[in-house]
């Protein structure tokens, strides 16, 4: 696997079970995963669950789990990557056996955690020391604790938008799609790639809930009947400006012959001028360009072209949360774990990621939105569980490809139909399952 799986790539499970309502191989003992006082205080053989089928057959885990045992010489580490993450682990946990260590799979329902998952402390003692403890708070316990993070905005290859006359960030959609119309004009590259066959990219554009308004609980915001795509809402602003790059020509002719992989190396190149991607991404695309002999500084990476009170901004998001079996044998081993990973590994400013741990730095990757004065805002995931309610009652699936797909289709004449009767079925349909959702 070449790529890094996202949160928001794990996300496209067709499936909506809830991996709950399968039975589970019997109860939580409810039996918190407490940090050890002492290395020493942590023993035992550890499986850890991981999508990142890269690193464990390059050796790179095994390295990592080296250095965790100058620490914990008492545990051992394995591994088992998993090509099929949430597909595998949702079968898995039909049983007890699902490693014990292990990402939380987007198929669990967060209110359904704590039969799953051992409490990891208060949200009180952790939100002080780690981003995004909100994500897996449940009764003001925190049952996982984030890899690292990310921001939302374009990844762009800046050669290519100076050739385009355009230096600074679009503060608009207007000025953006403008943008990409210079890029057409003046230049041979193509200014916006969607990724619509591996469909996974177009979730990201969900995450930029949030970066619109300025507001960090712009997601909480959407738990009711609040017609999210109204004239003037987040979900409006984003989509429309997806759908307009797409009706303007500024995208690929057939979406449908999209390559993720092959779509590093053209942005590398210069093939590509832009893509809607996490920070992430950016390591990956100057690798690319590494490969490709082109200068990796040329990859940059922009807001969303809209500014609040002169400014932009970009909301933070939670990757996948590293979690405890609720059943494992050996709970303070995997505690213990979690706990070296994301403190001391170094794994998040090795992947460029916005670390978990509050006291460390800023990546490099995000230097184009610290020069720009870009504002950081944690997202708010105190009501994602109604959310979530509401968005699968309402079968829409704003952290699945499908809609936006439709999205895409409608504005390249591909579907029939108008957007503004777009957004007005996704309203209906949204403030319809707002309504049912819970009952």
């Amino acid at each position: 696997m070449g790529k890094k799986k996202t949160l928001t790539e794990a996300l496209l499970v067709a499936a909506t079970l809830t991996v709950a309502g399968c039975g589970g191989g019997g109860a939580a003992s409810g039996e918190t995963a407490k940090s050890p006082a002492d290395p020493a205080d942590a023993s035992g053989t550890i499986k850890v669950l991981t999508h990142r089928t890269d690193l464990v057959q390059n050796g790179t885990m095994d390295k990592y789990a080296a250095e965790f045992n100058k620490t914990y010489p008492k545990v051992k580490v394995e591994f088992e990557a998993l090509t099929d993450y949430e597909g595998e682990v949702k079968i898995r946990m039909n049983t007890d056996d699902y490693g014990d260590v292990l990402m939380i799979p987007a198929a669990v329902a967060k209110n359904d955690y704590p039969r799953f998952f051992a409490p990891l402390g208060s949200a009180a003692e952790l939100a002080d020391t780690y981003r995004f403890s909100d994500k897996t708070t449940v009764g003001k316990k925190v049952y996982g604790i984030a890899q690292f993070g990310t921001a939302n905005g374009f990844v762009y290859n800046k050669a290519v938008w100076r050739k385009a006359g355009v230096s600074e960030p679009p503060a608009t959609p207007r000025e953006f799609l403008a943008g990409l119309k210079a890029v057409r004009a003046k230049t041979d590259a193509l200014p916006y790639y969607t990724n619509f066959k591996d469909a996974w990219p177009l979730t990201a554009w969900s995450n930029n809930i949030g970066s619109v308004t300025c507001d960090a609980e712009a997601t909480d915001k959407l738990a009711g009947a609040v017609s999210p795509w109204k004239r003037g809402g987040e979900l409006h602003t984003i989509d429309s400006l997806l759908h307009d790059i797409v009706k303007g020509g500024l995208s690929e002719k057939d979406p449908s012959t999209t390559n993720w992989e092959a779509s590093k190396g053209l942005i590398a190149e210069g093939k590509v001028a832009t893509m809607q991607l996490g920070s992430w991404a950016i390591t990956q695309l100057r690798d690319a360009a590494v490969k490709a002999d082109t200068d990796p500084d040329d990859i940059g990476f922009m807001p969303f072209p809209v500014r609040k009170d002169g400014k932009h901004c970009a909301v933070l998001a939670s990757d996948y949360q590293q979690a405890v079996n609720a059943h494992s044998s050996h709970k303070t081993a995997a505690r213990a774990w979690i706990d070296w990973f994301t403190e001391k590994s170094g794994y998040s400013a090795k992947e460029g990621a916005v670390p978990t741990l509050r006291s460390a730095p800023m990546p490099s990757t995000l230097k184009d939105f610290v020069d720009n004065d870009v504002t950081f805002l944690e997202r708010s995931e105190a009501k994602t569980g109604e959310v979530n309610t509401i968005d699968n009652a309402a079968e829409i699936g704003l952290n699945k490809p499908d809609y936006r797909q439709k999205l895409v289709d409608l504005a390249r004449g591909a579907q029939q139909g108008s957007l503004d009767d777009y957004f007005a079925d996704l309203d209906k349909r949204w403030n319809e399952a707002a309504g049912t959702a819970g009952s």
